[in-house]
């Protein structure tokens, strides 16, 4: 790693934890918002007490993470009706930064898998992941209620 690779990273180590609460906050309020909504069946986020292993997750960990990944009611056309409309969250397969980013995971990070091995797996076609990042929460509660309000 170059001295300047080196003093980045550090740089970036500094507000490492902040970052984290921050991301941790904005994935806890949207997880809870996305349970509330119509068109979702089910969210999955340890910070949820509907989560199976909340109580684990509460005695092993400081914080839930910023990342989720929730199933609509319908399968993979209104998933990418969903992905499709957002406009701040950024469609990519990889988890992000401080950014928000979403993927729809049946077709991408694991759709060389086939049916059988996708459902064993528990991805779902209706199955989409939000690496949550920084941005103000309402604003990512809007982006995600642009596709929502399509199905």
């Amino acid at each position: 790693m170059s001295p300047f690779n080196a003093w980045v990273f550090l740089k970036g180590l500094e507000t490492l934890s902040i970052r984290m609460r921050a991301h941790a906050r904005n994935a806890q309020a949207l997880a809870e918002w996305l349970e509330a909504q119509p068109q979702v069946r089910r969210v999955h986020f340890p910070g949820l007490p509907s989560h199976p292993q909340h109580e684990l997750a509460k005695r092993q960990q400081k914080g839930f993470g910023g990342l989720l990944s929730f199933e609509l009611k319908g399968g993979k056309a209104d998933a990418w009706k969903v992905v499709d409309a957002t406009r701040i969250i950024s469609i990519t397969a990889n988890l992000g930064d401080a950014k928000t980013t979403v993927t729809h995971p049946a077709t991408t990070t694991h759709g060389r898998l086939t049916p059988e091995q996708r459902e064993a797996a528990g991805i779902s076609d209706g199955l989409i992941r939000i690496s949550v990042g920084l941005e103000a929460v309402e604003d990512l509660q809007a982006d995600l209620e642009r596709g929502l309000s399509r199905l």
